[in-house]
């Protein structure tokens, strides 16, 4: 090792082979860790479900899993459920949940941007804190607080506000609520740093020229600040059309999303052909969402 390291070291080998030596570990780790059963879900996403066969799967090609995620009419499959429901909701409640950490996550941001370096670290240190604890764990922290017998109800009644539990746990509600808790802060940390790169010079100018507060957040900061818009809503959305621990926990069956509907055809159903699938369209959707972020990050730039 040491003999590699002064190698690279003092020169004593082409540049290109350095390069390589460099990136070999990274290339290595991608491709048979993410590259690797990425292809293997996407040949396994052609082929046909049977659970007596070996591998659960016929060798046989077809596009048939694909047609029953997208139009289940025109599946072969008669006893085929549509998902379509479940794949519309899913993208429902991420733009809903992207949404609600936008409006809740961009006043944050800036009241913690306009704070003194020692205040600030703090705060930024709480939002970030929840990611010291397991999300499992803190997922059943609401389970607690919104069940019939959890805190909430049990204030309410106290208090003497309600008379029967409400129903909290086990709705679209609890879901949206539990998805905001879990996400926020990467809404929260991108429109910080975006908010603290704007020239505060810019606002005096503002102010000097006649513009009113909403004037100036419309025409100034909020501009400035699309890049760190555009960044927390990508990092939201994404791993919300995906969640399946947030839905199971606090939905139920009530409220299934694609990533409980992928859990179940590996687990339960044991379809694997039409689970990988799933993945792969759900893939597409956070590919289309990072090619619409890399455009617009690019043309942000050359239009500086």
């Amino acid at each position: 090792m040491r003999n590699l390291i002064d190698l690279l070291k003092f020169g004593k080998i082409s540049e290109r082979t350095r390069v390589f030596i460099l990136i070999s570990p990274a290339v290595f780790w991608l491709f048979f860790f993410f590259l690797l059963p990425l292809g293997i879900l996407l040949v396994y996403s052609f082929c046909q479900p049977n659970t007596s066969a070996p591998r659960g799967v016929n060798w046989e090609f077809t596009f048939d899993n694909y047609v029953k995620a997208i139009n289940p009419s025109w599946s072969s499959d008669p006893d085929f459920v549509d998902l379509k429901p479940v794949i519309l909701r899913s993208l429902w409640l991420a733009f809903v949940n992207t949404f609600i950490c936008l409006i809740v996550g961009y006043p944050l941001a800036y009241y913690i941007s306009k704070q003194s370096a020692k205040f600030k670290t703090i705060l930024l240190i709480l939002v970030i804190l929840p990611f010291w604890t397991n999300f499992l764990v803190r997922t059943y922290a609401w389970i607690i607080i919104l069940r019939e017998s959890g805190l909430i109800n049990t204030i309410l009644m106290r208090l003497g506000i309600i008379q029967t539990p409400l129903e909290l746990i086990w709705t679209r509600g609890a879901v949206i609520v539990g998805l905001v808790y879990g996400y926020l802060p990467f809404m929260v940390l991108p429109l910080y740093a975006s908010i603290e790169k704007v020239n505060p010079s810019y606002f005096e100018a503002a102010s000097d020229l006649g513009a009113n507060s909403f004037q100036t957040f419309l025409r100034i900061m909020l501009p400035l600040t699309t890049p760190g818009i555009i960044a927390g809503s990508i990092l939201v959305f994404i791993p919300t059309i995906g969640a399946y621990i947030t839905p199971d926990l606090l939905g139920g069956a009530k409220v299934m999303m694609i990533g409980n509907s992928i859990k179940m055809q590996y687990l339960t159903i044991r379809n694997w052909p039409f689970g990988s699938a799933l993945s792969f369209i759900v893939l597409s959707i956070v590919l289309l969402a990072l090619f619409f972020y890399v455009r617009h990050t690019d043309l942000e730039e050359n239009g500086s």
